[in-house]
């Protein structure tokens, strides 16, 4: 019994002798700089910097709204409509004829037509024909709509043939012509009943 406590006795104190002192040191190393998030892609995660200055668009103050700075009064676009167009013409039966808007003369080599309904709005249509040849059909709408017509040497019979007389009284329309140069040279205006055509001569010299 005495020889195995010696045994053990020399052990421990073979251990205690063996015990390597690590050397003191001030040094505590470099500031460890985290690592960026990163996803299971293996991307980092951007994250967005707050603001410092705060957005222009947030320091203003929305306008207060001014129901007096509307047009017409708060009037709807029908009320305006209404005031601004005339009602139209009775369908007389005399509208059943054709039209004849006058004639005159150019050098340019085209003429654009501008047309709108100048009375009541209410979906007249009209094909036009140059020379006998279909160009285009119009909506005569509270707008004048451009037509740009292709001039020939010599006479150009220009025509506009009612389609339909839309919701009410005969197909209305106002019509105004200008040159290559921009110069007014007509201004006309048509009541016809379904069918029938206005038409007008361009002679190009």
């Amino acid at each position: 019994m005495k020889l195995i406590y010696t045994f053990l006795f020399l052990f421990v104190s073979s251990l205690s002798f063996g015990q390597i002192d690590l050397p003191a040191t001030n040094n505590t190393g470099g500031i460890l700089k985290a690592e960026p998030e990163k996803t299971s892609s293996g991307f980092p995660i951007l994250r967005a910097e707050e603001p410092t200055k705060e957005s222009k668009y947030l320091r203003e103050k929305p306008k207060a709204i001014d129901f007096r700075e509307k047009p017409n009064n708060l009037k709807t676009a029908g009320d305006a409509v209404k005031e601004r167009w005339t009602k139209d013409k009775e369908a007389l039966e005399k509208y059943r004829e054709d039209q004849y808007l006058g004639d005159f003369k150019t050098t340019g080599k085209f003429v654009e037509l501008y047309c709108r309904d100048h009375q009541f709005v209410d979906g007249d249509q009209v094909n036009i024909y140059v020379n006998g040849k279909f160009i285009e059909r119009v909506v005569l709408g509270g707008g004048y709509r451009p037509v740009l017509v292709s001039l020939e040497s010599g006479f150009n019979n220009i025509e506009f043939e009612a389609i339909n007389q839309g919701s009410s009284g005969p197909n209305t329309a106002q019509l105004k012509v200008l040159e290559e140069n921009g110069n007014l040279v007509a201004s006309k205006e048509w009541n016809l009943l379904t069918g029938a055509k206005a038409s007008l001569i361009v002679v190009k010299e």
